[in-house]
């Protein structure tokens, strides 16, 4: 199939979140699988750091209306596909390129979305324009793609220009729209004059169009423009539906439920497999376990963790934050470390919490450790090194630390929630609570406590976890049916 992935960042040129590895991964994939892909994405400051030397300039420059002022559009690609370092090759495939939408008026900056205080003032302007820019170059290049694929609020313009201002262009006469809901908690809300800058009429500035409370919503453009609504889980496409879930568009999302769809987010397994793995002291399987018991003797000894190999790890590595339950972390801490455990976290995130768990690391040295900030050979560590990993999210549309962490044989303690509700089993795999509380988190926690000291029924369940396939092949394909559907 010939196939448009449209994203604000991918691995391995541009990652603040998840959306990254799900539109790297899915582009990698597709071609390892045969297609013929092409990805877009801005042409950030970070990535022509890295990547400058393998870019070149294509087609002329051209120019987009943006608010009655002329924006330029410059494009680039990609020559020389980067080594995909974990697999010590270029990926396979037959065809796949990547193309960089260029103008430092609006890309040329420090970040992709913000500074720590702020998000810019300006990324109305800066996402419309790469909508615009994504869906003239289309045309432009003569492309005729039988699917493009657009990723959150970012790009959620496309698949609603497609049936507006491009409706039977004769690029897109043939092309389904999908559009991917990754986290229904941003959705690009911005004042009303962004209609000028999107080149819409008022007519569309409406309840069943772009206005949401007075406001233009970017992401609602995508819900209601695209042939088909994706979202990570299956469990998170129904919970979406709710006014619990849906951010005020639970209406919009009801209103198109027949076209939305929950495919399950994989993880790489170039990158997380622990008998192949860089960052590991010591490598092994699901069949052969003593490495995993080296790497927790090294990080214990490292961080200097009292009677360390003797009580058991809980392990966490995320975004410090609310949405995450980290707020319940820290409140079940005393009582994790009363029932025997050392606590390890690895994140970055609200300046509150991280007040919170430093506090929490002084009153009990040697029993918590908390690295503020992202390393990716201690995330991997972590991992591999814990009994027990913490996912009490308030709301998860995926996740993919509890598919590593079984990865790593170390077991989830996790909401029944979103892809976390459809990927572990309780009992057979990790264990899952209901209530968004600290009382429910920790009453988890002790009875995988109580399951950890059989150890021969342990080493099952760590294999059972470890065994489980959340590859990107299967996801892969369930996009391939959909976009093989009918347009609208």
């Amino acid at each position: 199939m010939k196939i448009a992935i449209v994203s604000s960042e991918a691995v391995p040129f541009a990652k603040t979140g998840g959306l990254a590895d799900v539109a790297g991964t899915l582009f990698r994939t597709f071609r390892q699988m045969g297609n013929d892909v092409v990805l877009f994405l801005p042409l950030y400051r970070s990535v022509r750091a890295q990547y400058g030397r393998d870019l070149r300039e294509i087609d002329t420059p051209f120019s987009i209306q943006l608010g009655g002022e002329e924006a330029a559009v410059r494009l680039f690609a990609l020559d020389k596909m980067p080594f995909d370092s974990k697999a010590g090759r270029r990926p396979a495939g037959q065809s796949g390129r990547v193309l960089f939408v260029a103008n430092d008026a609006f890309f040329d900056r420090e970040e992709l979305y913000g500074t720590a205080d702020a998000a810019y003032a300006d990324n109305a302007q800066r996402f419309i324009f790469f909508s615009k820019a994504v869906t003239e170059a289309i045309s432009r290049l003569g492309y005729e793609f039988d699917a493009v694929h657009c990723n959150d609020w970012q790009t959620a313009l496309i698949p609603y220009y497609m049936k507006t201002l491009w409706r039977g262009a004769p690029a897109f006469a043939k092309t389904r729209s999908v559009f991917t809901i990754h986290n229904l908690g941003y959705q690009g809300i911005f004042p009303p004059e962004a209609m000028a800058l999107i080149g819409l009429g008022w007519e569309y500035f409406t309840l069943h169009g772009l206005e949401f409370y007075g406001q233009v919503n970017l992401l609602k453009a995508g819900i209601a423009g695209a042939d088909a609504i994706t979202t990570v889980s299956p469990t998170y496409a129904a919970e979406i539906l709710s006014a619990e879930y849906g951010f005020g568009l639970e209406g919009a999302l009801s209103a198109r439920r027949e076209r939305l769809h929950g495919i399950l987010n994989g993880i790489d397994y170039a990158e997380w497999t622990p008998y192949a793995d860089p960052h590991l002291p010591s490598r092994y399987s699901s069949a052969h376990l003593a490495g995993k018991a080296w790497c927790r003797r090294t990080l214990v000894s490292e961080w200097k963790l009292s009677d360390g190999l003797s009580r058991p790890l809980i392990g966490f590595v995320g975004r410090l934050a609310d949405q995450k339950g980290v707020d319940l972390i820290a409140e079940a801490i005393p009582e994790m470390i009363r029932l025997g455990a050392n606590i390890i976290l690895v994140g970055k995130g609200e300046a509150r919490l991280h007040n919170a768990l430093s506090a929490l690391q002084d009153r009990f040295p040697g029993h918590m450790h908390l690295t503020i900030g992202f390393a990716e050979p201690h995330a991997h560590h972590v991992y591999a090194a814990s009994d027990l990993f913490l996912m009490p999210s308030r709301y998860e549309p995926c996740g993919l630390g509890q598919m590593i962490a079984m990865r790593y044989g170390t077991i989830p303690v996790a909401r029944r929630t979103g892809g976390l509700a459809d990927t572990i089993d309780h009992g057979r795999t990790g264990f899952l609570f209901d209530e968004p509380t600290a009382v429910a988190l920790t009453g988890s926690v002790r009875e995988a406590l109580a399951a950890l000291r059989n150890k021969s029924s342990w080493r099952k369940l760590v294999r059972a976890a470890m065994d489980e396939d959340f590859s990107w092949t299967r996801s892969a394909q369930q996009y391939l049916d959909l976009y093989q559907v009918g347009r609208q």
